[in-house]
């Protein structure tokens, strides 16, 4: 008998002839999730078992695991012989001192001797046995339930509780992104959502140094690096936009400042994006959450997008429901330290709400627009994640 951590996937069981492909990606990401353990997965009918672990560590790799998309459900288990005897001393295991339980079971070994209801009755009455008195069977509200999965190999699984994994679909299996990640609540949050889609993910960071300091680039890597736990690694691409933010801050009107900065933003993430070979850019705007985020501002920005789709996962969100999913990622304590990104640079009283395109082109013509980009790219660095 050994324990094991039994691992479930999410809607790969739905994907009929292509699900080799899927499970591949799905067993590459189990594998770098555990790679700096001491602990061997495999493969066992549709299901994943890590195993052969120090048992000092199973909370460390089950915690990794929760992070990868795919993955439905996990388990602690006693691997053991399939004889009644064997699952017994495992279940005892698994049993609580006192109070009421269950047992359920399931037989993917359909020649093994016992039907499901044979075992759970088999397996109930040894245990209340064994309690002398002190457990009772509630079938319908149990304080704990002994689950035994007996498998085509001659083994049986015993485990207690499903652990929730992170469902969705494994990252890799659904093209590539780039994530426009400021160092806010949000952008994390979208590149979150768009990963468990099983899109793999880089991220590019505008910077406005030194009018932000090195303390405000180090929250972005940091923040990354929460979102590379979910999406197999990243690298993060960051851009100087300063000389950008001047010309615009001497030359234009000051109430279309951040509309103005945007679409610059994003015609250089578009090119970046194809140089990479990413398939769209990923925001974090959520509709009418900001002044730039109003409709007429999302079109502004869109209209100079000329090949790749913008995704917008959060466009229908409130703030309260960004900040759940940022704490649940655990991202959101980051997010909120007090470091001032590049949109806060030269920062317009009253910025303009609803930006008209034809205004917006005759303040763009003051400016050397392909001459500013080409010097943004000269500053592009790439940090491996």
């Amino acid at each position: 008998m050994k324990k094991v951590i039994i691992i479930r996937y999410s809607e790969i069981y739905l994907k009929g002839k292509n699900r080799g492909f899927f499970e591949r990606a799905f067993e590459t990401n189990l594998r770098r999730a555990i790679e700096d353990f001491d602990a061997e997965l495999i493969k066992n009918s549709g299901r994943y078992l890590v195993q052969n672990f120090p048992e000092d560590q199973t909370e460390e790799i089950i915690e990794k695991l929760k992070k990868v998309f795919g993955l439905h459900t996990l388990s602690l288990a006693y691997e053991t012989s399939s004889d009644m005897d064997s699952i017994f001393e495992a279940a005892k295991l698994q049993a609580h001192p006192a109070g009421t339980f269950k047992v359920e079971s399931h037989r993917g070994d359909k020649k093994y001797p016992l039907t499901s209801v044979e075992i759970s009755k088999t397996l109930g009455g040894l245990l209340l046995e064994y309690a002398k008195g002190a457990l009772k069977v509630d079938v319908h509200n149990p304080s704990f339930t002994v689950r035994v999965d007996i498998r085509e190999n001659g083994k049986a699984l015993v485990f207690g509780d499903f652990i929730e994994g992170a469902n969705g679909m494994p990252v890799g299996t659904a093209g590539k992104g780039l994530l426009l990640l400021s160092g806010g609540i949000d952008s994390p949050v979208a590149g979150h959502m768009m990963a468990k889609r099983g899109m793999k993910i880089d991220c590019l960071h505008f910077h406005s140094y030194p009018y932000t300091n090195m303390q405000a680039k180090e929250k972005v890597v940091d923040l990354a690096k929460i979102l590379s736990e979910y999406t197999c690694g990243t690298n993060l691409y960051t851009v100087k936009v300063t000389h950008i933010q001047e010309a615009i801050h001497e030359k234009c009107k000051p109430d279309l400042m951040i509309t103005l900065l945007r679409r610059f933003m994003y015609r250089i993430a578009e090119r970046h994006a194809l140089r990479i070979s990413a398939q769209c850019l990923i925001t974090g705007e959520s509709l009418g959450q900001v002044a730039s985020q109003t409709i007429e501002g999302m079109t502004s920005s869109n209209s100079v997008v000329e090949r790749l789709p913008v995704l917008r996962p959060l466009v229908g969100f409130d703030k309260n429901e960004i900040i759940d999913r940022s704490v649940k990622m655990g991202a959101y304590e980051t997010s909120i330290l007090p470091f001032e990104d590049c949109c806060t640079v030269f920062l317009p009283d009253f910025p303009a709400i609803r930006p008209k395109l034809d205004e917006i082109a005759r303040e763009e013509a003051k400016l050397d627009v392909e001459g500013l980009i080409e010097e943004a790219f000269q500053s592009i660095e790439k940090i491996k994640i």
